[in-house]
C-alpha cells in the first residue's frame, strides 16, 4: 500500500518515494517551506518537521542582530513578504539615471589559431599558450626528451619549449653539471 505525501497529500508509490524525516515524499515535493526551492541532502534543514533551505532557515530561525547577516555585515530589510513590482519610489527622474553602455563585441578573428608546427587548428578547450604560440595539449612536450610539460616544468627558448633538465643541459652554464663530477660539454 502506498504512503501519503505530507506536502501534496497524494499517494507516493515505491518507485518515486524519497524518505525525509521518516515520512515518504515525492521527489518534487521536497521543497523549502518558505521559498519553494528544491532541496537535497546538502541543502536541507528542518524545524518543527518542516523543510527549509539553509538560507531561509538562517533568516527565520538563526540568531538576529548586528553581525549575523549573510556575507560581510549585511543589514537585511526582509519583512517576510515577497517583492512586488510597482511604481518607482525614487525621486530621480528616469532621464537622470545612469546609463550603462552595452559591452562591445570582440571582432572575430579571420585567421584561426594554429600551433607552432602548423598541423591542425588549436581549439580553445585544448589550447596551451607558451613560447609565443598556441599548442595542443598532446603537443605540449619538451622538444628534446618529449616529456609532458606543465606550468611548473616549462622553459622557453627561441619559440621552443623544454623541460627544466633539457633546458639546463642545452642552454645552462657549461662545465660541471649537477652533483656529479662529470663534465657536460
Amino acid at each position: 500500500m502506498p504512503g501519503q505525501c505530507p506536502r501534496c497529500q497524494k499517494a507516493v508509490y515505491f518507485a518515486e518515494e524519497k524518505i525525509v524525516l521518516g515520512r515518504p515524499y515525492h521527489k518534487m515535493c521536497i521543497k523549502c517551506a518558505k521559498c519553494n526551492k528544491l532541496l537535497d541532502s546538502s541543502t536541507f534543514t528542518e524545524h518543527d518537521e518542516e523543510m527549509y533551505c539553509k538560507s531561509c532557515y538562517g533568516r527565520l530561525f538563526g540568531p538576529k542582530g548586528y553581525g549575523y547577516g549573510v556575507g560581510a555585515g549585511v543589514l537585511s530589510m526582509d519583512d517576510g513578504t515577497k517583492y512586488q513590482n510597482g511604481p518607482p519610489k525614487s525621486n530621480i527622474p528616469a532621464t537622470m539615471e545612469a546609463y550603462v553602455a552595452p559591452l562591445k563585441q570582440a571582432a572575430p578573428t579571420t585567421k584561426p589559431v594554429r600551433p607552432k608546427w602548423g598541423a591542425k587548428q588549436v581549439f580553445m578547450a585544448e589550447r596551451k599558450m607558451a613560447a609565443g604560440g598556441a599548442w595542443h595539449k598532446a603537443c605540449f612536450n619538451c622538444r628534446e626528451c618529449h616529456k609532458c610539460l606543465d606550468s611548473h616544468s616549462i622553459r622557453e627558448r627561441e619559440q621552443d619549449i623544454y623541460c627544466n633538465p633539457c633546458y639546463g643541459k642545452n642552454f645552462g652554464p657549461k662545465g660541471y653539471w649537477g652533483w656529479s663530477s662529470a663534465k657536460v660539454s
